[in-house]
């Protein structure tokens, strides 16, 4: 749940998801549920030479099962939550 909570906290910003098969997506968080799937608006694929007829995708849908990495914001980042949570988490609370 430590993930769930952190990402709920991204709605809104920008970010990038790496998927298992190389598609790198970035958009706006638009939604996350509790097993990860995402749902982004606004996507651009990364790399459009490689693959052209993803460019008119505008909104989609990514289960969580499927993502490599989602790389944040830079601004989107507090290392002190990410701790005081990871350290709750450890403790059982």
């Amino acid at each position: 749940m430590l993930f769930f909570s952190y990402f709920k906290e991204l709605v809104g910003k920008e970010v990038t998801v790496e998927l298992k098969n190389d598609l790198a997506i970035r958009g706006i968080l638009h939604s996350v549920d509790q097993y990860l799937n995402i749902k982004l608006e606004n996507t651009r694929v990364v790399d459009q030479d490689k693959y052209p007829h993803l460019l008119s995708v505008r909104n989609c849908f990514i289960r969580g099962s499927v993502v490599r990495y989602v790389q944040l914001p830079p601004d989107g980042v507090d290392i002190d939550i990410l701790h005081d949570a990871t350290r709750r988490e450890a403790r059982g609370g």
